[in-house]
């Protein structure tokens, strides 16, 4: 994907580019990524907004609890749908989507990114407002573990980075899962790596690339060239080089 790429960002020292991710990354030190704000799995209630609220009213929808919109809002229609649903599936009847919620609808990934997260996130989240679902960041943090588990922190937040720079371009997929399974696009994909269980770093490096860190400044390709074995992929224009792999545009 031709991403609009800023020549000055391309063009930053080294030094800049350094120091950008060390404040990053030292800022995350110790931080609590599944309580932020625009945490992209959350116990959802009325308020919330998002990706995750759109694929929890499609399956009440689809399942006759809910007659709204399928707009990611939860309001009222919402809470009134989760609680029948709730007191069908002999559940606690609060209107709240939490893990048993989840499960319940379904909603796996939801499930194990709440399980991996702090255990203390689900206290006064709402959800976030990103259009990514649970699923969507346990696919992503698979695809990183898979691809980049041996590079630092920085250089997996890269390899995430570039999947969701092609999500937003028109050459390729617009879908995380889009993305990740095209033919071909993915080593970690043909060898069978991208169904390993991702480790926390890995989970963390996918929401920080969701919450909008882009070491590669909207990169659309990386590789290792050590390994590479297509003459195209060197032809590609080089911004950075993080750890093993060379990202380009």
């Amino acid at each position: 994907m031709k991403k609009a790429l800023k020549v000055s960002l391309a063009t930053l020292s080294a030094a800049a580019v350094l120091a950008g991710g060390a404040a990053f990354a030292a800022a995350g030190a110790g931080h609590d990524y599944f309580a932020e704000p625009a945490a992209y799995t959350a116990v959802l209630r009325q308020g919330a907004r998002g990706g995750e609220v759109k694929e929890v009213q499609r399956r009440l929808k689809n399942w006759g609890y809910y007659s709204g919109e399928v707009d990611g809002i939860y309001g009222s229609g919402t809470v009134k749908a989760v609680k029948a649903f709730q007191k069908k599936n002999g559940l606690t009847v609060d209107g709240i989507c939490g893990k048993a919620t989840y499960a319940a609808l379904g909603m796996n990934d939801s499930v194990r990114v709440l399980e991996q997260g702090d255990k203390d996130a689900n206290k006064g989240s709402s959800g976030g407002s990103s259009d990514y679902t649970g699923s969507d960041l346990y696919l992503l943090a698979r695809c990183i573990y898979g691809e980049a588990r041996g590079e630092s922190y920085t250089g997996q937040v890269a390899v995430g980075a570039v999947v969701l720079n092609r999500v937003r371009s028109s050459q390729f997929p617009n879908t995380i899962s889009g993305v990740i399974y095209q033919k071909g696009a993915f080593t970690a994909v043909d060898d069978g790596q991208i169904n390993l269980t991702p480790n926390q770093t890995a989970i963390n490096a996918a929401r920080d690339a969701m919450n909008g860190w882009d070491p590669t400044y909207g990169c659309l390709y990386y590789y290792n060239p050590a390994t590479a074995t297509s003459s195209w992929i060197f032809s590609r224009q080089t911004v950075t080089t993080i750890g093993k792999h060379v990202f380009a545009i």
